[in-house]
């Protein structure tokens, strides 16, 4: 029985293998004419950390410039990434790049927000990078496991190995 793949959320860490994972979304966008959704997600700092953005930067328009950059930071980066992935794809493939309907970067608690945006966007697979090697899921790292074991949509982790 075959099933509709509409939605594709594809969550990125922006590592630099991160192109692998990617390319199978955009694969499987093609395929099945599909709408590809990106989404970022920044860990949220540790208490420690915020604690002490907190106590030595004591301007509040300081602190929330510094909060923000870590966003801007982070768009730019998908961005190049973005940029340079369909540079090096045929004329045909990079209309794949319509397809791309959505892009996030936020803050969050990553697994909750991958999950979430999954639910919101109504997607039909989940695509993500896993940097363990090996077939067993006890390999994969604690987001790729947490997205597997609960989402309710299947999800494709695709190896990220280094370059050779």
């Amino acid at each position: 029985m075959q099933h509709d793949v509409k939605n594709v959320l594809y969550s990125t860490d922006l590592s630099q293998n991160s192109h692998i994972a990617f390319g199978y979304a955009a694969y499987l966008a093609k395929l099945t004419g599909a709408d590809i959704h990106l989404l970022h997600v920044l860990e949220k700092l540790r208490d420690d950390v915020a604690f002490t953005i907190q106590a030595y930067v004591l301007d509040d328009n300081k602190r929330h410039e510094i909060m923000d950059l870590r966003v801007k930071n982070a768009e730019k980066l998908l961005k190049e990434r973005q940029d340079s992935f369909w540079a090096s794809q045929s004329a045909e493939d990079q209309k794949v790049r319509d397809q791309i309907k959505s892009t996030t970067v936020c803050e969050s608690y990553p697994a909750e927000e991958i999950l979430q945006t999954a639910k919101k966007r109504n997607c039909d697979l989940i695509v993500m990078g896993s940097h363990e090697r090996g077939m067993s899921h006890t390999f994969l790292g604690s987001v790729a496991k947490s997205v597997l074991r609960r989402s309710h949509v299947p999800t494709l982790i695709v190896p990220l190995v280094d370059a050779e």
